[in-house]
């Protein structure tokens, strides 16, 4: 797996968002001003709720390209050649059946997912308990995580 197809991968699939979460600050912002939506009575409220919608809305954007600029920090940080996780980190994990999945451990927008050829990739972040697990570890660490009161095994078995 290539991490920095992963990463570009990673920048468009925030784009994309940031997009649609201007689009919907966009339109919240015209309801809101809409000379059809001001209150006629203290209890026509659908102009102030059209507000603070859009106040929300605006707050997603700016979170969308806060996410997208920590991503592009990324872009110049090559691993080494024996690389212990940290973020930036492109990692395969095996739990105790073999079972395979990767991770890219983000600054931001943890729970993000890309398919790239037919693999699917989730971002955490540092703050989740299997990100703050990961951090330091190196390929062929093995761990268990407890999670909810159960105990899971981890293999690492590829950091990219």
């Amino acid at each position: 797996m290539d991490r920095l197809l992963v990463l570009k991968a990673i920048l468009a699939e925030l784009a994309r968002v940031a997009h649609l979460a201007q689009q919907a600050a966009d339109q919240a912002r015209e309801t809101a001003t809409h000379t059809e939506n001001v209150a006629e009575n203290k209890y026509d409220t659908l102009g102030l709720e059209a507000a603070y919608l859009a106040h929300g809305q605006s707050l997603r954007v700016l979170e969308c390209r806060l996410d997208i600029a920590a991503f592009e920090a990324l872009t110049g940080h090559p691993l080494t050649l024996d690389p212990q996780i940290s973020v930036g980190a492109l990692v395969c994990l095996a739990d105790s059946q073999g079972a395979r999945r990767w991770l890219f451990l983000g600054p931001r927008a943890g729970g993000l997912k890309l398919n790239i050829d037919d693999q699917e990739i989730v971002v955490i972040t540092p703050a989740a308990p299997l990100g703050k697990a990961l951090l330091g570890r190196r390929v062929n660490d093995e761990f268990w995580l407890t999670i909810n009161g159960q105990r899971h095994y981890h293999e690492i078995v590829a950091v990219c």
